[in-house]
């Protein structure tokens, strides 16, 4: 199976058009055409269906793709294997919750930059099932996200655990149960996001159902919007602690079981660790200790 012909397949799935494909590839869209129309021709199956709105993969596709993303995943281990392997350097993404990477990660990040400034470090910020997904695809070497994640392709370290509390205004009366906010809207961020997924399970289990819910995409304008009266949150102590500190926020307990969320570090079982990446979990586990 010709390799080349097979990345042309994965970036057509993978875009699912073969217009973007060819862009991406910086091919004629009538060579990646031709290009997919070789490796059906070898593997005597038909990979994408035709039609007035495109492309669709057919059953055959499907499980080709799969195979696709770990062959050419496994090709690209093999070029990093060959190298260097005494010295971290080169490419390394790594995926965490936002509040984890404004709280938790700075001074790490700093060590690790210093320490090995001849990698290429990435950062990616965003919610928990964003990164399990974007690790397993390959897209990640590893993420912080919430645990604990149960996936047998996946290796999961526990990092730190965070108190989680109830965040209102500083106006806000002292709230002794849920009840007492029920009526309040909930500022959270987008779908994924482990802290939501808490706020949510608290209001089920007590019955209560969101009058109105706001979706937001940075810790900062939540703690502002709270704090300006709008709504209340579900955010870690850790977080606030310093808005709580300068009276622009008011915190409160939450019950036991729902006070602390555990941040674990992921990474597939089967991917290779490179030097890069095995430094990285170095210092973590260092700077975690």
């Amino acid at each position: 199976m010709d390799i080349q012909l097979l990345k042309v397949f994965f970036t057509t799935a993978h875009e699912g058009s073969i217009s973007k494909a060819a862009n991406k590839l910086n091919f004629a869209q009538s060579n990646v055409t031709h290009k997919i129309q070789q490796l059906e021709a070898d593997l005597q199956t038909q990979l994408f269906y035709r039609h007035n709105r495109g492309i669709t993969l057919t059953p055959s596709g499907q499980i080709l793709v799969s195979y696709a993303e770990k062959i050419l995943h496994v090709i690209q281990e093999a070029r990093l294997a060959v190298g260097d392997s005494s010295v971290p350097a080169g490419p390394l993404h790594i995926g965490s919750l936002e509040t984890t990477a404004a709280v938790r990660l700075p001074k790490l990040l700093i060590k690790y930059h210093t320490d090995y400034p001849t990698v290429d470090f990435s950062l990616i910020t965003g919610p928990t099932e964003k990164h399990i997904h974007a690790v397993l695809h390959y897209e990640l070497n590893g993420a912080f996200v919430a645990g604990p994640v149960e996936h047998p392709d996946l290796v999961q370290e526990n990092v730190i655990d965070e108190e989680l509390v109830l965040v209102t205004s500083i106006s806000h009366p002292y709230v002794n149960s849920i009840h007492d906010v029920q009526l309040s809207t909930l500022l959270v961020f987008h779908s994924g996001c482990s802290y939501r997924v808490k706020l949510n399970q608290l209001l089920h289990e007590e019955g209560i159902v969101p009058v109105k819910l706001m979706e937001f995409g940075s810790i900062e304008t939540i703690i502002g919007c709270v704090g300006a009266g709008l709504g209340i949150s579900l955010l870690p102590r850790s977080i606030i602690a310093e808005s709580e500190q300068q009276g622009r926020i008011r915190c409160h307990a939450i019950p036991g079981k729902h006070t602390i969320v555990t941040t674990v570090f992921i990474r597939r079982k089967d991917a290779l660790i490179t030097p890069a990446l095995s430094a990285f979990l170095s210092e973590m586990r260092a700077h975690f200790s």
